[in-house]
């Protein structure tokens, strides 16, 4: 009796698996191809290669003050001066931000800075939102400074951030006998 409900156990278990596989298309024909994908993955170049991302000498950036504190732009905007940022106005925020970013800061710019300028920004101050202005002129980008805002993110780790966002982006490996 108990030999034959675990013989009945294994065969329900086995098919199950099997069942599985064919609704998830398991087997070696979806890992070839996940393989195939994998190799594909490698050779094409990633959307945020170095061509695309610009260096912080390239980024001119606004720095405004939201919260009561001040003093604050203008220490934000020396810190990021020596991080290697070009820096254009500092000063208070106007009227539509001041007193109204709770969090760490906005990061304004174009919309062409979506991709570009604004990631490299973000590198230098963790849980900063980002938004763009589809109307905006220029190249510019405005670090809007909040209430939440304590100090720019630690350089070495700003660093790290950087050189990832500027460096390859890894992808899932693939054996190498996949790939050949």
């Amino acid at each position: 009796m108990v030999v034959a409900s675990v013989a009945v156990l294994g065969v329900g278990g086995w098919g199950t698996l099997q069942l599985i596989d064919v609704f998830t298309g398991g087997g070696k024909q979806a890992a070839a191809a996940g393989s195939k994908a994998a190799c594909a993955s490698k050779a094409s170049p990633s959307p945020t290669a170095d061509s695309a991302v610009p260096k912080p000498a390239q980024i001119t950036v606004n720095v405004y003050n939201a919260t009561p504190r001040s003093g604050l732009a203008k220490s934000t905007a020396d810190e990021l001066k020596k991080r290697g940022f070009k820096i254009g106005d500092v000063g208070n925020a106007s009227a539509q931000w001041d007193k109204k970013v709770k969090g760490t800061g906005v990061l304004l710019g174009p919309a062409s800075a979506l991709d570009t300028s604004l990631p490299v920004l973000a590198t230098q101050l963790t849980g900063a939102e980002r938004r763009t202005e589809a109307t905006r002129k220029g190249t510019a980008v405005d670090l809007v400074i909040g209430t939440a805002f304590k100090n720019l993110t630690a350089k070495a780790a700003a660093d790290k951030a950087l050189a990832a966002l500027t460096g390859p982006v890894p992808t899932a490996s693939a054996s190498p006998k996949a790939c050949s």
